[in-house]
């Protein structure tokens, strides 16, 4: 509380989708431990995936809740129940044009949104970047919106020198690299690995999209950015110092989870007991098991995952692998799977059909290696746990978070995909797939990344306690915050 006795009040907006909301919420919990009011702004469906999170923190005594609006599904021309984007994935074959009507569902809620402010006067609304309507919302009743960046600042700075200097149009062919103007370090890209709005030169939906951010975020307070300063210093120096912008990193945010129970139980109700799993790891050597998953969104047909089955097989390495696919009867064959391939593997390999605990996986000292999707949550969850990657890009910042951490932290070795493909991703076969892994778990190289991935773990520890970058960064938010020009 600030010297009048007043308790900030901070509504947090997720959107809907497991890799924004868990580390939303995962920021709403730690304001709600630095003494302030925090409030979680969902919809009815989405509750219940962060109810017993909450329940758990409230149980701490500390000042947090939920509140929820009306999701219009069905005016939005959505399959009924539809309310967050990894459900949308699951319906006409993951189309990315759905998830874009999706997004244009969520403008939907500008109005509710505005109801529950003006009753509830928070000093301060935290909301998602792909809410970009959400900083007019908030300055009609002069609140202050923040910004919140599920991604690192290498991709926010790779996406401003694409959106100012346009380094994309200056090569003659997709594939042809281009060099990011003004960006430290010597990075590449190529037009491949931007999306269809970035790579053309007329105005698609993505594009657009894209243009409203960026404007909503100069107008906003500011940025909160779920990083931290020593795991990209050029970076981050380069957002605030070179570009302007007022940012805040404030990660890993996951860290806030001490328990076993507050690891395991993020997001969606895991496929797999704490325990089963825990005492599966428990049985493996430091460092032998590989853990494969590709996030909630990343929808890889049947053929991409025999690839990835061969590759596992092939690599002779244990592992866990997370998969989108349900076992509807344990008689019958799956299309996706090699046949009697699980017989075969017998103890080397665990497969967890549908959510698993993925901090609690990456933390024990049995995992050597995280083959990832490149989603941010996914590669800061395994920086901070000291592991090392094999990259496997599909869409949205995917490229860029890959490029940080094969070519600036050298932790990570790529399959070799060379397409931004939404959802499905470039096809990639088992030999690429293998070669990496092993390099990842068992060449000369291997022991020489999972020093360096250790080393930014103990980094990333000491940036949340107290006295460390991120604590102070969170205090001097909460500072800005508490003074009065910025309290309605």
């Amino acid at each position: 509380m600030d010297s009048s006795g007043h308790q900030l009040h901070i509504f947090v907006f997720p959107y809907m989708a497991h890799g924004h909301m868990i580390p939303t919420v995962d920021l709403a919990k730690l304001f709600a431990l630095r003494g302030l009011k925090a409030t979680i702004i969902t919809t009815p469906l989405n509750a219940p995936l962060i109810s017993k999170t909450i329940q758990r923190t409230k149980g701490l005594g500390v000042d947090i809740d939920i509140r929820t609006l009306k999701f219009p599904s069905v005016e939005a021309g959505l399959p009924e129940g539809c309310e967050n984007v990894d459900s949308v994935t699951s319906h006409d074959n993951g189309s990315f044009e759905l998830i874009f009507r999706f997004n244009k569902a969520t403008t939907m809620l500008q109005e509710p949104l505005e109801m529950l402010l003006q009753e509830c006067q928070p000093d301060c609304l935290v909301a998602d970047l792909l809410f970009p309507w959400a900083t007019d919302a908030a300055a009609k009743f002069g609140i202050p919106r923040l910004v919140f960046k599920g991604t690192c600042f290498f991709s926010l700075c790779t996406l401003e020198c694409i959106r100012l200097y346009e380094p994309q149009k200056k090569v003659s062919s997709d594939s042809e690299p281009f060099v990011l103007t003004n960006v430290p370090g010597e990075i590449k890209l190529t037009r491949k690995q931007l999306p269809d709005g970035l790579r053309q030169d007329f105005d698609t939906d993505y594009s657009k999209l894209m243009s409203e951010i960026v404007e909503s975020e100069l107008k906003s307070f500011g940025i909160v950015v779920n990083s931290f300063y020593e795991v990209e210093p050029a970076y981050v120096d380069y957002y605030r110092k070179v570009l302007g912008r007022r940012a805040w990193p404030i990660g890993p945010v996951s860290l806030c989870n001490r328990g076993i129970e507050d690891k395991a139980q993020r997001g969606n109700e895991a496929s797999i007991s704490e325990n089963e799993c825990l005492k599966w790891l428990d049985s493996k050597k430091p460092n032998s098991v590989i853990y494969i998953c590709f996030g909630s969104m990343v929808n890889f047909n049947a053929s991409q995952l025999i690839e990835i089955a061969r590759a596992l097989e092939a690599s002779k390495q244990e592992f866990i692998w997370a998969v989108r696919r349900d076992k509807k009867n344990q008689e019958d064959e799956e299309d996706w799977l090699p046949k009697g391939f699980e017989e075969r593997m017998g103890g080397t390999g665990l497969i967890i059909r549908g959510w698993a605990p993925q901090v609690l996986i990456l933390d024990h000292e049995a995992i050597g290696g995280f083959l990832t999707h490149c989603g941010w949550g996914s590669v800061l969850e395994a920086i901070t746990s000291g592991k090392p990657m094999v990259t496997w890009p599909v869409f949205a910042d995917h490229f860029y978070n890959e490029k940080l951490v094969s070519e600036v932290l050298h932790i990570g070795v790529g399959v070799g995909v060379k397409e931004w493909v939404a959802v499905h991703g470039e096809h990639v076969k088992s030999e690429a797939i293998e070669t990496a892994i092993t390099e990842v778990m068992v060449s000369g190289q291997a022991e020489e990344m999972r020093r360096r991935a250790r080393k930014l773990g103990e980094m990333a520890r000491k940036a949340v306690e107290e006295g460390g970058s991120t604590y102070f960064n969170l205090n001097d938010l909460v500072e800005e915050l508490r003074t009065p020009r910025h309290r309605p």
